[in-house]
């Protein structure tokens, strides 16, 4: 990561939770004259009190890093509010609802932001029985292919991961009105909304 902790978020975050220099130094082990430093940018935290700052502050370590920090408004936890975000380099897929911040191999990631299905991607719906069948027409190679197709509804959130070895198609029990996401690692996050 490029950042460090800064005084300035430092003091922003003690203030929030209502800690004097002093009760924060005794948490973490520290005089007040010591957050007092760093506050005033006349001094940096040494590595090691990074995590007990942020566990003292009641935020991760990567908010305190970055020095950007998220209230979670999502109390209701509707899963149609579902956000994805997929690394770079080891394609791992992570599923939040509401703000966050998320990191994978030592890099932040984006929230993806999904497109509407389009020539290039169109996601094929069709109920048999009671199961979805998910088909994307789209080659899959190495170099080229459907990452993952998810199901996501109310109180559900479906995810099945796939590999350029075999075809973007997917089953999925029905449970209402919800959203097929497709991620092709090429292309993005792309959608279609389920009636």
């Amino acid at each position: 990561m490029n950042n460090y902790v800064t005084g300035k978020i430092i003091k922003e975050l003690r203030e929030n939770q209502n800690l004097t220099q002093s009760e924060l130094g005794s948490i973490i082990g520290v005089s007040d004259k010591t957050i007092s430093k760093w506050e005033t940018g006349k001094g940096l935290p040494d590595i090691s009190l990074i995590e007990p700052l942020s566990r003292a502050l009641k935020v991760s370590v990567i908010e305190l890093m970055n020095g950007e920090y998220i209230i979670n408004q999502n109390k209701s936890s509707n899963m149609l509010k579902s956000k994805f975000s997929v690394c770079p380099i080891c394609e791992n897929i992570i599923h939040t609802m509401g703000e966050n911040i998320n990191s994978c191999c030592g890099i932040n990631l984006p929230v993806l932001e999904a497109e509407a299905e389009n020539d290039k991607h169109i996601i094929n719906c069709e109920l048999i029985e009671n199961e979805y069948f998910v088909s994307v027409n789209h080659d899959m190679d190495k170099s080229h292919y459907i990452s993952f197709i998810a199901y996501v509804t109310n109180d559900r959130c479906e995810i099945v991961k796939l590999y350029p070895e075999q075809n973007a198609e997917a089953r999925f029990l029905k449970r209402g009105k919800g959203i097929i996401y497709i991620y092709c690692n090429k292309d993005g996050l792309i959608k279609k909304t389920l009636a």
